[in-house]
């Protein structure tokens, strides 16, 4: 009776272990949607990446950090790539704390109003996919627990948006931004790169709008906005395709000459997947640190 009583104690000891190194905060999961656009005149696709407590605990809210994805690519720009499975492994290992991950689809919008006011992807953004995003999901109240993130066209994006709205965003990063000091200066019809000019012709204007590109401009932003309260990292690659990196550079020396503190990397890579899914770890990071949700910087 006593070796029977022993037997089923070890049982039940292991059974506890077995629990007890199951994740205790249920899965991760994401979903794409779509809301109607009044402004923009047609439905905005959009997806989202649920940390691993949301529904394990139907009362807790969370931070967000809405992730503006690169020209050419979608709403659908984690599920598609590797960088799924690295949110989940980051969310596993609790190398990040947990917080809701929002991808608007955007097209080429550069995520600002365009120049002719017929595509008002950032009137768009703030007074309407904000709005429905937090009150669909449980996140939480107030610009601490907001972040915008980025990758290239997107990366500008960001910049743009958390540079010119402090009031929204206290965290802010880009990689590889699309970050240009000065516009092409041809007229878009006439170059022989039309198909690559057009776009930006779309949306500053064809030619160019300077002061227009000028006053949309992270740099001009950075040079000019209130961003005290802004925690700010951005990275690039050494041989970023496009030159960017130059944009980057310029943007830290703008910071700098202010005396804004910001967190920088200029790295060996070009402008490409491997790049931003070696640094997107850290950028999440980043923002998980500005949520108040750890882990600890290494420096």
């Amino acid at each position: 009776m006593l070796r029977k009583t022993w037997g089923v104690g070890v049982v039940f000891l292991l059974l506890l272990c077995f629990v007890a190194a199951l994740p205790a905060h249920g899965a991760a999961r994401g979903e794409c949607r779509s809301m109607p656009s009044r402004i923009l005149g047609h439905p905005v696709a959009y997806c989202v990446l649920l940390p691993p407590g949301y529904d394990a605990d139907k009362t807790s809210r969370f931070p967000v950090l809405y992730f503006l994805h690169g020209l050419g690519d979608n709403e659908q720009m984690f599920l598609r790539s590797g960088g799924w499975s690295l949110i989940q492994d980051l969310w596993d290992r609790r190398q990040i704390g947990e917080f809701l991950i929002v991808t608007p689809a955007a097209g080429g919008s550069f995520y600002i109003d365009s120049r002719d006011g017929r595509t008002r992807y950032e009137d768009f953004l703030l007074q309407e996919f904000l709005p429905l995003i937090e009150s669909r999901y449980r996140v939480r109240a107030g610009r601490t627990f907001r972040g915008i993130a980025g990758i290239s066209m997107g990366g500008y994006g960001s910049l743009h948006l958390g540079f010119r709205h402090p009031e929204l965003f206290a965290s802010v990063s880009a990689l590889s931004a699309a970050v240009i000091e000065k516009p092409p200066s041809v007229t878009v019809n006439d170059s022989p790169e039309s198909g690559r000019l057009r776009l930006f012709g779309d949306i500053f204007g064809s030619p160019l709008d300077r002061a227009y590109w000028d006053r949309n401009s992270p740099l001009t932003l950075a040079r000019t906005a209130d961003l005290a309260r802004v925690s700010i990292y951005f990275a690039c690659g050494a041989q970023d395709d496009y030159g960017f990196n130059v944009g980057a550079e310029t943007l830290h020396n703008a910071l700098a000459t202010r005396h804004i503190p910001h967190e920088f990397h200029i790295d060996p890579g070009g402008h490409d997947w491997n790049f931003f899914s070696g640094h997107l770890p850290a950028s999440l990071q980043f923002h998980s640190r500005a949520f108040g949700l750890g882990p600890p910087s290494k420096g």
